[in-house]
Order: C-alpha cells, then structure tokens, then sequence
C-alpha cells in the first residue's frame, strides 16, 4: 500500500492557496448527475483537476473536472464537480486524496452526494435517501498500511459516521418543504459493474437499502482526519424487483440529474443551519 505522501499534499496545498485565501468551512464531493449544486454556488475560484499539482482527474461521463471555491447560502465552500473512484484504476488513497486536502484547507463537515441502486422495497426511481451508516465492501482500505498520527488516530471509531443531527436537521427541512425523503444503509462495492439480481438481494439481505460504487472511502477518510460527515443518495436504478431492466449509464444520469434540484436544496439549507 502507498501511504499518503505528505510531500505531495504539501504541494497540492502550497498550489491552491497561491489561488486562493479561503478557509472553507465545508468540503462537498458531488456524484455521477449532481452537479446541478454548482448553480447555486457563488464560484469565487475555478480550478481544473488537470492544474492540480498530484490531483487524479476524473474519466467517468457525468463527472465534471473542477475543484470549487465560493459561498454557498452564506457559508464558504469547496466543491469537487466530480469524484474518483476505485475502479477507474486509482488506490484507494489517490481516490481519497481530495478529502485530505479538503480538511488541510479547513473544511470542518464533508458533504457527499451520490447515485445509488435502491433496493429497499419502498423506493422509486428519483427518490432521495439520506445515508444514516453504511457498509463497506471495498476489496481494498484507504487506511490499510503504516498510521501518521498527525493525520488521524490508527483506529478511527465509526459509531456514527454519517452525523445524526445532520441527519436530523436535513429531515426537517425536507418536510417543511413538502419533500419526499428516506433515510438508509448505503453500501460500498468496488464495480465498475451493475449488480447481478442475486447480489442486489444479498445486499439487501445483509441490511442495505441503497448501493453504489464511491463514498465509503471518502466518508472513511473524513473520520479519519476528525471532520464530520452528511451524506444523500438520489436513487438512480431498483435492483430487488422481478421486473427489474436493464440498467445502463445513461439513465442513472437521467434520473441523478432529475432528482437533483431537490438534493440541491436540502444541502444548501442545511448549510445555511450551521
């Protein structure tokens, strides 16, 4: 395993800050479909993955490529438009590398958004499900390897990685504005592959509601370095129905983009109760 290069994140933060005095207070990773946030955002610095000194760069359709500075509903931001993942062939600590340099920059909270395959019995395509914990079935673990203290204890506790008065808070918003919302399991596969019939049951089966291919890394290295975490799934595909079609890329995009503006609007309210 190649541990993190504090070299390097030495780098990538010296490069930034040249760019910029913002002292985030959060740090929002943006999914496959999401970036309709980036509207609401008050850019005050726009930064291509590309110009990044050690940043990966994102190779999925419906992922941007920009790193985000600004306010957003009052408080200042960083925004990844387009995440890494695993299965494009980075390790887990490249994947996670910008949440390290989130926190460096001074992000507190961690706002994570994703499309997921739904598998609890209730959902529709396009519904939003908050995640209150998930599971991880990474073949891999962005932490595996020698601990630097000064980076987050050997043994991080995830009691409760996903903050349940966020949680508590965003539900509240969501009714006060008439909007449909669940709360669930997430679960953490490595992909790039849809999930067969049999392994959406095995996945609900074992506790998750939702499924996807990013986040828990992320969410992982977050506790690590101390920030705390909120996080929401747009549910893109249903994986639990005898019915169920063929799942392509194109319509996760579909639905993600659909149920975005809603999303949207519960990070950007949230954010502005803290």
């Amino acid at each position: 395993m190649q541990n993190l290069d504090s070299q390097k994140l030495s780098e990538t933060l010296a490069f930034i800050q040249s760019k910029t005095s913002i002292r985030p207070f959060a740090g929002i990773i943006l999914g496959s479909g999401l970036g309709g946030l980036v509207e609401a955002l008050d850019i005050s610095l726009s930064l291509s993955y590309e110009e990044i000194p050690h940043f990966p760069v994102s190779t999925v359709k419906g992922h941007g490529g920009k790193l985000l500075f600004g306010t957003l509903n009052g408080k200042q931001v960083v925004m990844l438009s387009g995440r890494f993942h695993y299965y494009e062939g980075y390790t887990m600590q490249e994947t996670t590398f910008p949440v390290r340099v989130m926190h460096a920059l001074g992000a507190e909270l961690l706002m994570v958004s994703n499309a997921a395959g739904g598998m609890h019995p209730e959902f529709h395509v396009g519904d939003l499900m908050i995640i209150n914990d998930h599971i991880n079935l990474f073949p891999e673990h962005p932490l595996r390897g020698k601990n630097d203290e000064k980076y987050g204890p050997r043994f991080p506790d995830m009691t409760e990685p996903y903050q349940l008065n966020l949680v508590k808070q965003a539900k509240q918003i969501a009714e006060n504005n008439s909007i449909k919302l669940f709360e669930g399991v997430y679960i953490g596969l490595q992909g790039p592959t849809f999930e067969t019939k049999a392994e959406y049951k095995w996945l609900h089966v074992i506790g998750g509601d939702a499924v996807g291919m990013s986040t828990v890394p992320e969410v992982i290295v977050a506790i690590h370095c101390g920030m705390k975490v909120f996080g929401m799934s747009v549910i893109t595909d249903l994986g639990i129905r005898e019915e169920m079609n063929t799942i392509t890329h194109e319509e996760v995009l579909e639905a993600a983009n659909a149920a975005a503006p809603k999303m949207a609007f519960i990070f950007k309210e949230l954010l502005g109760q803290l």
